[in-house]
């Protein structure tokens, strides 16, 4: 990186006339900080991961091992929950089932500082009891330690699959999956598989529930709540009747909005007169939503698929109305799994790929994790595949407090990206970095010049004079207000410096910050800067 200099007399803060020819403008892609394989010699697979308030990360998934990372197997597939700590190492891990098949989905931290855990159980023993027949919800409530609290199987005689759970904002649960059932926990099926939604209090007692669907399949895959206290819900529907109106062809996006207390606000099939299966969907800051998953033919609501299944990304308005939608992909099976808004209103997808032509560009051998970071208008920015030669499948991703990101995912591999494999299959996790500072992704407040940049102790603000003429600019002032935030916008510091004096930034950890310095005039300059060890 080039820095010119100069200082002019009798100007208050240091002039910088700068070209500024910076290496983090070559590419906006991050990098693996770490990876950790995680299992024992059988198979496991991670389902969900999700950033911690300590800074590690909770990870659930299901596991047939009872030796290397596994402990206390109950029999066949468990829960398996699996806290790490910022740097990927394990902290504790549980094993939470019975003697039959018990598969975990979703987790979440809680308010507590515990844990919310949703999947499937078969069991009724061990450490599940009230099991309705065939396969039942099962929501577990851990503690901070991994402890189970409590535990609670809903559902009737049928098949009933927990996909999704979060806690609501009066420190209950919405839980979402299918069922097809018609007694126990369930008053009402369409039939075959109906959406189940259900609505528990904070210690796992039933509140209301709703089945949501038509005559044919219906699976819901994903529920966050709303900001209206209501709850969106996605899965996959067959139906062309019931509640579900308007498919396009033998499979269909499903895309529901219930009120706070379950009641069908409105719902809209999202497809073309193919296959479409959506996994995934989240709230945007604009009261619309974002929904991912696949699509397999161009036509409906379907463009520009590039061959067998494409990731389809599809952002909704606040009514469920297309605003854009995005086929991503090579000419082999490209399934999205997982979709955030990230800190810059953009979005980040996670799932997996064969592809080496489209829109990617190498595959290490068989499927790799597939990352893939679009505009907040639906263009592609960046993309990244990463694994070995054997499946590399990721299907959680989530923007972590220093701008980069934390994945999960399953790895039958142990070379390339992966290391440390245990056998057959293993959870991987992936942490990413932020991504690259570069000045074309400054703020769009009058910019700052920071030096130095990366930054060790404290860095000093300039201002930049960014074209080929030479030009001043002065700002007379005894003080300005410095405030420094990580990328998702939370405040790490708040100063109030001299003319002259520098920015200390010496206690912050390694990562990317953003720094706007406020006159007493209100005039803003902004910029973003990387602090890292010496």
């Amino acid at each position: 990186m080039k820095n010119f200099f100069f200082l002019a007399q009798g100007i208050s803060i240091k002039v910088v006339f700068s070209i500024f020819l910076s290496p983090f403008s070559l590419s906006a892609q991050p990098s693996i900080e770490w990876q950790r394989a995680l299992g024992g010699s059988e198979a496991e697979q991670a389902r969900c991961i999700q950033q911690t308030t300590d800074l590690g990360y909770i990870v659930a998934g299901n596991s047939v091992s009872n030796n290397g990372d596994v402990i206390g197997n109950h029999g066949v597939n468990d829960f398996w929950v699996v806290k790490l700590s910022s740097a990927g190492l394990v902290q504790w891990q549980n094993a939470l089932g019975g003697s039959n098949d018990d598969w975990a989905y979703s987790i979440q931290q809680v308010s507590d500082g515990g844990y919310i855990v949703a999947g499937y159980t078969k069991s009724n023993n061990g450490d599940v009891f009230g099991n309705h027949g065939d396969r039942d919800f099962w929501v577990v409530k851990l503690n901070s330690l991994g402890v189970l609290q409590w535990q609670k199987t809903l559902g009737g005689s049928g098949w009933d699959e927990a996909w999704s759970v979060q806690q609501t904002a009066d420190g209950g649960y919405i839980v979402a999956g299918r069922t097809t059932s018609l007694d126990g926990d369930v008053t009402e099926n369409h039939g075959a598989f109906d959406f189940w939604v259900v609505k528990l209090d904070s210690v796992g007692v039933l509140q209301w529930q709703k089945s949501l669907g038509g005559s044919m399949v219906d699976i819901a895959y994903s529920v966050r709540q709303t900001a209206d206290g209501g709850y969106i819900v996605t899965g996959e529907s067959e139906s062309n009747d019931g509640d579900a109106l308007g498919l396009h062809g033998s499979l269909d996006y499903w895309v529901v909005k219930l009120s706070p207390i379950g009641e069908l606000e409105w719902q809209k099939m999202l497809g073309s007169t193919s296959l479409d299966r959506p996994n995934d969907i989240y709230p945007t800051n604009d009261g619309g939503y974002i929904v991912v998953g696949i699509a397999s033919w161009n036509d409906g609501d379907v463009t520009g698929n590039h061959g067998g299944y494409d990731y389809w990304v599809v952002k909704l308005n606040g009514l469920g109305e297309i605003e854009w939608q995005k086929s991503l992909g090579g000419s082999k099976e490209d399934y999205a799994q997982s979709v955030q808004q990230t800190s810059d209103n953009g979005y980040i997808i996670a799932g997996s790929s064969p592809s080496t032509d489209g829109d990617l560009f190498s595959n290490h051998g068989g499927v790799d994790f597939w990352i893939v970071k679009l505009t907040n208008e639906g263009d592609l920015k960046w993309q990244k595949t990463f694994g070995g030669t054997q499946a590399d499948r990721a299907i959680s991703i989530q923007q972590s407090s220093d701008g980069g990101f934390i994945i999960a995912g399953l790895t039958q591999s142990n070379n390339g990206d992966v290391s440390g494999f245990h056998g057959v299959q293993d959870f991987w996790v992936v942490k990413l970095s932020p991504e690259s500072v570069g000045f074309d992704d400054l703020p769009s407040n009058a910019p700052l010049a920071l030096f130095p940049n990366p930054a060790v102790q404290s860095i000093s603000l300039n201002i930049p004079v960014l074209s080929s003429v030479v030009s001043i600019e002065t700002v007379d002032e005894p003080t300005l207000t410095v405030l420094i935030t990580n990328l998702l916008g939370q405040e790490l510091s708040h100063q109030t410096i001299l003319k002259g004096q520098r920015v200390d930034v010496a206690t912050l950890p390694n990562g990317i910050y953003l720094i706007t310095a406020t006159t007493t005039q209100g005039k803003v300059y902004s910029g973003k800067f990387m602090k890292q060890d010496q």
